[in-house]
């Protein structure tokens, strides 16, 4: 209602200047048959008449009125030069300021909510350098001001930036209109007053700062490198380190477009994903649901197996780890050496370290030294897994997704007793499955709930779900120290003041990851590192051609934005004098692969009520998806948040089987702004899982339905049945 009372005395305000034609007081003949009479209330009352025209200038800017040019001569012609443009200038910044706070308050919160992520890039470039585009616009007098004055206040530049900088660009264009209004008995149009050769200057100094924006960007590109010689003359023109996702996609970019180009690797292609993360533990997983299966085979109509109704089962771990191992033996062609010449990649096996921002040097796996100079350096050195600094944890032993997969092979059986550090989605994937194949497994997690980065009920679902495969899920644990006494080793926790020994056989850490950063020359340059390589949206470093892709970059591990990053650093690195691409992540999806699984894009609600972003949320349950009760895993839900009053989706979490595949059809809609409608329309087989996605639209849709039509719909349909009298 406010906004509503506004925007009427605006329209008032408007309307009555028109209508009383006061827009022919503001012209320049009118100007100049007046002046006499303004010339005499001046010298009659000069600080009444200031103040008069400072306010009147003010109302009229502020409501974007015509007539302001008029008014500048008016200062010019009645209060001189300096007192003229110290009033101007002042009366046309806070008026200019006026328009700006109204159009934010009328329209600035409703356009962000509507379009908000197609202005997303607007808006970091506003956040960044606003007040370096608003100088330049303002110092060019062809940019209509009312208008810059609108499209600003839609922007998130603060206020008081938009004021001082308004005050000081349009300082040049005040000055030459107040020193035209001086003359005024002998200007005849206001065409007149800005001749080409005028606007050409002032269209000159509008391009200044941007050009003085470059010189001092060459300059701190020469500081930079002060102290390196650049080669004439280069071996390569990119050179990669690590042969993960992001440096795999990197460096076959690079050779698709014709670049020569090296990519380095001191241990395995393929990095952590396929040789030690992903696809192990996908087939472990995979392993571990058969097994559960297997136990629970009555839930089918069929018999359970002998001896496996219990947890306590053992399986055999070596054909388990049989069966991993030749499943990372499949894939690893798609990732070899090989394939990668084939393509174009020239593949070195060794350790690479930068010796300056063009130089690396090659440590070889055969003992040899080569050192290559290139235009472009790409790090995709990964990540590694962090080891709590528990006392005693070194003397006990331990595991991460490292070496699991090694000592796994070595075993007979499964692990009988396993404690579980941390409550993060490796460590959910892990117990789980490790519970299945027989191992009694406890977890510990510090925080009040596993999988805290999703919403509470999705953390409870999950933790209901271990609970009920056997795992003793103890959140609020603290660990503090390992201990082994003769051949049982245990784990010291804090729980609520009091201490608790938890044995085991082994202990794994799970409590994350971290990227790798020493050993290949990061020091020696003094490369920013926070955790990750510091860059910037560009994936340069502090040198601007040498790049950093995946873990090692943050902000997000996982395989599919290491190679969605890969392609920025490649096409930066190799056509950035060209074109350069600031990384995307506005739609950024993961999985976690626990059963059911768990997958996500955009906000959830944890995350959207920390933002203060409002939000409306529809969540259909899978228990009441057809398919999902034909397969016996009628578990799960899809939660759906949209904005209020619109179909726009700001996330979506999936709980349940094949959540992570389901998952796309959402990934797709927000990545090309379709909204909830779109999916609704859309034919979903039947009887199918992804079913669920049209289904949850159809409750959103149905939730938004205009409920005050429904009697007149009635009423018509009762009409149409000659039936009208009928209540």
């Amino acid at each position: 209602m406010k906004k509503i009372a506004v925007l009427m005395i605006l329209a008032l305000c408007v309307v009555a200047f028109f209508v009383f034609d006061l827009a022919s007081l503001l012209t320049l003949e009118q100007l100049k048959a007046s002046m006499s009479r303004f010339s005499q209330w001046r010298d009659a009352n000069p600080i009444l008449v200031s103040a008069a025209f400072f306010v009147l200038y003010v109302a009229v800017t502020a409501l974007s009125l015509p007539g302001a040019a008029v008014m500048t001569l008016a200062a010019g012609a009645l209060f001189g030069l300096l007192w003229g443009v110290i009033l101007v200038s002042f009366a046309s910044s806070l008026g200019a300021t006026l328009a700006f706070l109204v159009a934010r308050y009328l329209l600035g919160d409703s356009v962000q909510k509507k379009f908000g992520d197609r202005l997303k890039t607007i808006n970091d470039g506003v956040t960044k350098d606003g007040a370096f585009y608003l100088f330049t616009l303002r110092l060019v007098p062809i940019f209509p001001f009312f208008l810059i004055n609108l499209l600003m206040a839609l922007t998130p530049i603060r206020s008081t930036t938009f004021y001082w900088v308004s005050q000081v660009g349009m300082l040049a264009g005040t000055a030459v209109f107040v020193n035209a209004g001086t003359q005024l008995a002998k200007l005849d149009s206001l065409v007149g007053i800005l001749s080409p050769a005028l606007l050409l200057s002032f269209v000159l100094l509008g391009v200044f700062p941007w050009v003085a924006k470059t010189v001092i960007s060459v300059i701190k590109r020469k500081r930079v490198y002060a102290g390196y010689s650049k080669p004439k003359r280069f071996d390569r023109n990119m050179v990669v380190i690590g042969a993960g996702a992001g440096g795999l996609v990197t460096s076959y970019i690079a050779a698709v477009v014709g670049a020569k180009v090296t990519l380095v690797e001191a241990h395995k292609m393929g990095g952590d994903c396929l040789n030690t993360g992903c696809v192990p533990s996908k087939a472990l997983i995979k392993s571990a649901k058969v097994a559960k299966l297997m136990r629970s085979a009555e839930n089918y109509g069929l018999e359970n197996l002998s001896g496996l109704e219990n947890h306590s089962a053992q399986f055999s771990m070596a054909k388990i780890m049989a069966r991993v191992n030749e499943v990372i033996k499949t894939i690893e062609p798609h990732d070899s050496i090989e394939r990668y010449t084939n393509l174009g990649v020239e593949v070195i096996e060794g350790y690479a370290k930068i010796i300056d921002p063009w130089t690396v040097e090659i440590a070889r796996n055969d003992g040899q030294t080569q050192t290559l100079t290139t235009r472009s350096i790409v790090l995709a050195t990964g990540a590694e897994p962090v080891v709590p600094p528990l006392p005693g944890i070194e003397e006990v032993g331990y595991l991460t997704s490292d070496n699991l997969w090694q000592t796994l092979s070595s075993l007979p059986t499964v692990p009988k007793r396993l404690v579980v550090l941390g409550g993060g989605p490796i460590g959910c994937e892990l117990t789980q499955s490790f519970a299945r194949l027989g191992s009694q497994v406890t977890q510990v997690e510090m925080g009040d709930r596993i999988m805290a980065r999703e919403d509470g009920d999705v953390s409870d679902f999950v933790k209901a779900r271990l609970e009920a495969d056997g795992v003793t899920v103890l959140t609020g644990h603290k660990a503090l120290r390992c201990e082994i006494n003769g051949d049982e080793k245990s784990i010291i926790v804090e729980h609520q003041g009091q201490e608790v020994r938890i044995s085991f056989d082994y202990l794994l850490c799970a409590v994350g990851r971290k990227a790798r950063l020493t050993g290949y020359g990061l020091e020696d340059l003094a490369i920013p590192v926070d955790r990750t390589i510091t860059t910037n949206e560009y994936l340069e470093t502090l040198y601007p051609n040498i790049f950093a892709a995946g873990d090692v970059a943050g902000p997000y591990q996982f395989t599919h934005t290491a190679s969605h990053q890969a392609w920025y650093a490649a096409v930066n690195a190799l056509f950035g004098n060209v074109k350069k691409f600031k990384a995307d992540y506005r739609v950024i999806p993961w999985t976690t692969f626990t059963e059911p699984e768990v997958a996500r894009v955009g906000l959830n609600e944890q995350e959207a009520i920390a933002a203060g972003t409002d939000y409306d949320v529809t969540v259909y349950g899978i228990d009441d998806l057809d398919r999902a009760i034909a397969e016996s895993e009628a578990a799960g839900f899809v939660k759906l948040l949209t904005v209020p009053g619109s179909d726009k989706i700001l996330g979506v979490t999936i709980v349940g089987e094949h959540a992570g595949e389901l998952l796309a059809e959402y990934v797709l809609a927000m990545k090309h702004g379709l909204g909830v409608n779109k999916v609704f329309s859309t034919i979903h087989t039947y009887p199918t899982w992804s079913e669920a996605n049209k289904f949850v639209a159809g409750q959103w849709k149905q939730a938004s339905a205009p409920t005050h039509l429904q009697p007149w719909l009635k009423k018509y349909h009762a009409w149409r049945r000659g039936a009208s009298n009928e209540n």
